[in-house]
């Protein structure tokens, strides 16, 4: 018999296409949902889309229909679909939630239709942690949202794809000073490497330093990693030179950089942009709009980039690092001033991306771990001829309420494109912001 799941808002908020992932289950969305949505359904943030999407595609599903004992069938081969007016609480749980909110109304809602099907499975399906408390201390089954929910041994994967391999010093010479500095790759591994897999190489006995390098596909060999420098910036540790090889890298059109603060992830992408400008109309750096632990400033007075200011402060930071290392009245210094007033150098609210194609473009996304996969999608889908995409975040540091390590769209962009010859990823380790800094990721 088909499983009965009552969603929260916030599961249509998050993804609003849910309905159709639940095979042929059936579905109840109370009716304190609708009102919650109605609230987001105006603005150009993912929220609003979603709010929109939702409404749409039912009002699809139920056009000239009424809803009966069951519901309305979702589609072919799904359960079906049912509108539930708020119920009130049986009076043994009657004095456990004193508060009249939609989340308390939502919870009493599935706990009566669980208790009205008594031969099916009933479930609350909802991304609000307390929620989820509330209702298990009610007795009631209660799930996250799972469809774009990552496996945890996936996420540790993403972090080790740097592979550690111990070769003769006969081979390492030939990778690190030959003619070509590469290697064929039989030489290294039986199977042939997906695309852009990234290996440090060490000396058999342990002497000498570590050889980085990575396997191109259209040479179909492994590549020495060499040491570059990107207007002034030069990377300090092996993961820092992979990470600006990619970068400054024309064939690899989308970058993925994620590790903890201070382990040079916008800095290095940013010297990359201003390394390659002449290759690119403009530069855009962008980041989601989210404070620090939700704590609202409020209202903020002026234009777009005055209200922007606050949130791309930590971008402009980088810029400056990067125009601290040569004179106020140097070429490189003078550059990125012409390049901020021709508007080549451009920062821009993520929230003005959606319908816009971005041709010969090189595009910073800074905290991307706070944008969800379909915000993703929208972001990479803008792509034009000639442009090149770098995301840059910690998974661990997530500033978005329903969202996680396991569900956000820089996590699920590292997963679905492994492998694919446009695209690489790599984990930075080391900290080299500060030594504070690196004690402070380390102990706090």
């Amino acid at each position: 018999m088909p499983k009965t799941f009552v969603l929260d808002t916030n599961v249509l908020l998050h993804d609003h296409k849910a309905i159709r992932h639940f095979q042929d289950n059936n579905l109840v969305i109370p009716i304190a949902v609708i009102e919650e949505i109605d609230k987001f359904k105006k603005g150009n943030d993912a929220l609003a889309f979603n709010a929109r999407g939702f409404m749409r595609d039912i009002d699809r599903i139920t056009e000239g229909k009424r809803f009966g004992k069951d519901g309305v069938r979702i589609g072919k081969d799904l359960g079906f679909i049912k509108i539930e007016p708020n119920h009130p609480f049986s009076p043994e749980y009657r004095d456990l939630f004193h508060d009249d909110i939609q989340d308390h109304r939502i919870l009493a809602t599935a706990m009566w239709v669980r208790d009205n099907n008594p031969d099916r499975f009933v479930a609350l399906v909802t991304k609000d942690v307390n929620l989820r408390m509330k209702a298990k201390a009610a007795g009631m089954e209660v799930q996250d949202y799972l469809t774009d929910k990552m496996e945890e041994e996936k996420i540790e994967n993403a972090q080790k794809e740097v592979q550690s391999r111990t070769l003769s010093a006969e081979l390492l010479q030939q990778l690190a000073y030959g003619p070509e500095t590469a290697l064929e790759w039989k030489s290294v591994q039986s199977d042939r490497p997906v695309p852009n897999q990234l290996y440090k190489f060490s000396w058999e006995g342990g002497k000498g330093d570590v050889v980085v390098a990575r396997y191109d596909a259209d040479r179909d060999r492994i590549v020495l990693v060499k040491a570059k420098e990107a207007y002034g910036i030069r990377p300090r540790n092996d993961e820092q030179k992979m990470a600006l090889d990619a970068c400054l890298n024309p064939k690899v059109e989308l970058v993925s950089l994620t590790g903890g603060a201070g382990t040079g992830k916008t800095l290095l992408a940013l010297a990359a942009a201003l390394e390659q400008e002449r290759y690119y109309d403009q530069i855009v750096i962008s980041r989601p709009t989210v404070v620090l632990g939700n704590q609202d400033i409020g209202f903020l007075p002026g234009d777009q980039k005055t209200k922007m200011s606050p949130f791309l402060q930590p971008l402009m930071d980088n810029l400056n690092v990067i125009k601290d290392q040569f004179k106020p009245n140097s070429r490189e210094a003078l550059k990125i001033e012409g390049m901020l007033k021709e508007d080549r150098l451009i920062i821009e609210p993520l929230a003005y991306i959606r319908g816009r194609s971005l041709g010969r473009c090189y595009f910073i996304i800074d905290e991307a771990q706070n944008l969800t996969p379909h915000e993703m999608k929208t972001i990479i889908t803008r792509a034009g001829e000639g442009t090149k995409m770098v995301f840059t975040g910690d998974i661990f540091q997530i500033d978005q309420p329903y969202l996680d390590q396991w569900s956000n769209g820089l996590t699920h962009l590292g997963d679905k494109l492994a492998g694919q010859k446009l695209f690489q990823h790599v984990f930075l380790r080391k900290g080299e912001r500060s030594a504070l800094s690196e004690l402070a990721a380390k102990l706090l």
